[in-house]
């Protein structure tokens, strides 16, 4: 569940990232998770100097990502 969650973010990063510069090295790491009743909270960051935050929710009854 959490290698799926930060490589989520990773995907997102790097789809996002300007195309015109080269791409760079960069690790994604956890900040936060919390369980609460079937559902997964995570919190996860980036080591890039942009300073984002990013936010995952899994639905466990549904079983989807947001």
């Amino acid at each position: 569940m959490d290698d799926k969650a930060l490589k989520i973010v990773r995907d997102y990063i790097t789809e996002h990232l300007d195309k015109s510069d080269p791409e760079p090295k960069f690790e994604v790491y956890m900040v936060w998770k919390a369980k609460a009743l079937q559902n997964w909270k995570y919190l996860i960051s980036s080591t890039l100097l942009d300073g984002m935050y990013y936010e995952l929710t899994y639905n466990g009854d549904k079983r989807e990502w947001y």
